[in-house]
């Protein structure tokens, strides 16, 4: 069977780390940051706030073009029904990481694939949960010093140093915690007739 060239893909993101996930499917593929405010709304649950802004990141950008597959993805890291966001500094990092320690902590990471002609649409959501130990202010502060992951959802960087501060971990796909869901993402590509394994880059 000869390889296909694989049809037009738009990561929907300016995160390096969803970047960086999408490189492993080895497909070409451009970005495009969608103006989209990430904001909760009133009443809405961690999970349906990551499924709207997915698919809100991906039909803004399908907005722009008449055709390809657009992929989006959030993330929404929840303690109970108390979202952490991505801290930014230092001290909001520790409060977050003080709150969270000795709890689980649920990463809840939609996916949403757009085909942009026909506005065809995959959507779906993956769940990894995260129980942290007990954690000495010492252990958090000085993770925080040398890891610096303000620019990650609870402060947690589970690639890096992060890892150091878990008991246990709980999920499907482990991409899903880093935000962006391989294994589900190459199921929805299959249906719209790409096949990682059978594409290949131009040369």
């Amino acid at each position: 069977m000869s390889l296909m060239a694989p049809p037009e893909l738009v990561l929907a993101s300016g995160s390096p780390y969803r970047k960086a996930l999408l490189q492993r499917l080895e497909l070409p593929f451009s970005v495009q940051v969608p103006a989209v405010q990430e904001c909760r709304l009133a009443g809405e649950s961690p999970a349906a706030m990551a499924l709207r802004l997915a698919e809100e990141k991906a039909r803004a950008v399908a907005a722009t073009r008449s055709q390809g597959l657009i992929v989006a993805s959030d993330q929404v890291a929840a303690l109970d029904q108390e979202v952490l966001d991505k801290p930014g500094d230092f001290e909001r990092a520790r409060a977050q990481l003080l709150r969270a320690a000795g709890r689980k902590l649920c990463f809840h990471t939609a996916l949403c694939l757009l085909e942009a002609g026909s506005g065809r649409r995959h959507l779906d959501l993956v769940p990894f949960e995260v129980t942290f130990r007990e954690l000495s202010v010492m252990e958090i502060e000085h993770y925080l010093r040398r890891e610096r992951p303000y620019d990650c959802a609870g402060a947690f960087k589970s690639e890096g140093l992060g890892i150091a501060l878990v008991a246990r971990m709980h999920g499907n796909d482990p991409t899903a915690l880093i935000g962006l869901p391989l294994i589900r993402l190459c199921e929805m590509l299959r249906e719209e007739g790409v096949n990682v394994l059978l594409h290949h880059r131009p040369e």
